[in-house]
């Protein structure tokens, strides 16, 4: 991974060299409390030392009773989810990868639909066990199966804590099942059991992911200067700081489009706490230059672009043509013309005076997203590090978990209370 700070010097908001040279300071001793979290395995911490703890050869051993099938359907939310889709979404393979992670009936009817159910591997992932969305959803594809004459209990893998009802199910049934990391909160799961399933059930290298991962381990250095993931953290950190209260990500090439996805999570739940925290948006190049590009570029002085893209894919020609205006075209490629947009958002951002950020890496396979995963998920720990935030909790989603479930009858919560007090103002 490699990440290029110059346009967002001298913008506005911007950044400047000096600027740059005071917070490395920052940078060092926020450096050294993250080895130390890492070298202790505390919480939180302990999910940059996945690409070394992770094993590889137990992931392997709990996907290996299922034929190659035709398809996986990943049954969680959020983490639990987002990790192995960004894999499944980005590598090409022959094993389809589906994701149910929100409870629309129409949304779960249609998968359920048209999913091939007698060959299809469930993988339904909760860390506590009693996740209700994630629950709810596999009785429901439970059901499915058994309707569709499908013994569910050999179609189906489990990732799971060491207690909870999902736990208590796969001993019941004796389901082959992954253990979920300690100390590892699910949006920096990706390059654990978590995330790995999918990808060794769609054939691909999980061994070469956490390469990449470690890759990026070993570029962590106490200096911004010497750490691409540490370059960005600082780097957006101070820009937020300086009021660039919105983070787009933007890549160019869709199978990173779920990259974005990941990071938007990642970004939100981490760091938005006590006021603080930088919105991220989500964007792909390069259809919303044709959109969400106007306003980056002529709303408010208040975002950060972060363009992502590989310098290396596969390619398509564009036939010759004698239309008229078109001749230019003819000759060249689709990666040709998708690295001239990626050049001119760049150069017409900067042009603006609107902070942007390159962040590229080699090729979109297996080692490269080991890497990228790994830098956004450390670059995300030293800005809240120097923001001094709480980065490993999410007290906000707790509260709406537990409102939520007090409304279905789960127990007594203060907060399912809330919903009774909703102001109203009905205009029918």
């Amino acid at each position: 991974m490699r990440v290029d700070l110059g346009n967002a010097l001298a913008t506005t908001p911007g950044l400047t060299t000096a600027t740059l040279d005071r917070l490395d300071d920052r940078v060092a001793a926020a450096h050294e409390r993250i080895a130390a979290g890492m070298a202790d395995d505390e919480f939180g911490y302990a999910a940059l030392t996945l690409p070394e703890t992770a094993d590889p050869d137990a992931i392997y051993a709990a996907v290996e009773g299922f034929d190659r099938p035709e398809a996986v359907l990943t049954v969680g939310i959020g983490g639990s989810a987002l990790g192995a889709a960004t894999l499944s979404n980005a590598l090409d393979s022959d094993v389809d990868a589906y994701v149910l992670d929100n409870v629309d009936p129409d949304e779960t009817r249609r998968r359920l639909a048209d999913l091939p159910l007698d060959d299809t591997v469930v993988n339904v992932v909760s860390k506590s066990g009693t996740t209700a969305e994630t629950l709810a959803n596999f009785l429901v594809v439970r059901e499915a199966m058994a309707d569709a004459g499908v013994d569910w209990t050999e179609r189906t893998l489990v990732t799971t804590g060491e207690s909870g009802n999902l736990r208590r199910l796969a001993d019941r049934h004796d389901l082959p099942s992954l253990p979920v990391p300690d100390g590892v909160p699910g949006r920096f799961s990706a390059l654990s059991t978590v995330g790995l399933a999918v990808a060794a059930l769609q054939g691909h290298d999980v061994e070469a992911v956490l390469a990449g991962g470690r890759d990026g381990m070993d570029a962590l250095a106490g200096s911004l200067y010497d750490s691409p993931a540490y370059a960005y953290g600082a780097a957006t950190y101070a820009l937020a700081e300086r009021g660039a209260l919105t983070n787009a990500v933007m890549p160019y090439a869709e199978s990173l489009e779920t990259f974005a996805e990941w990071f938007a999570q990642l970004w939100a739940e981490s760091l938005g706490k006590d006021g603080l925290g930088q919105t991220p948006a989500r964007a792909l190049g390069a259809t919303d230059q044709h959109s969400q590009l106007q306003l980056y570029r002529a709303g408010p002085p208040d975002k950060l672009v972060t363009l992502v893209r590989p310098t290396e894919r596969a390619d398509a020609p564009i036939p010759e043509t004698d239309l008229d205006g078109l001749a230019y075209l003819g000759g060249s490629s689709l990666g040709g013309l998708l690295d001239a947009e990626f050049e001119a958002t760049e150069a017409s951002l900067a042009a603006a005076d609107v902070p942007n950020v390159r962040v590229e890496i080699d090729r979109v396979d297996e080692r490269a997203l080991g890497e990228l995963l790994f830098g956004m998920e450390a670059a995300c720990v030293l800005y809240g590090e120097l923001a001094s935030v709480s980065t490993f909790t999410q007290p906000a989603v707790e509260w709406g978990k537990k409102a939520a479930r007090g409304l279905l009858g789960g127990g007594d919560f203060e907060e399912a209370e809330a919903v009774a007090e909703k102001r109203e103002l009905r205009i029918d």
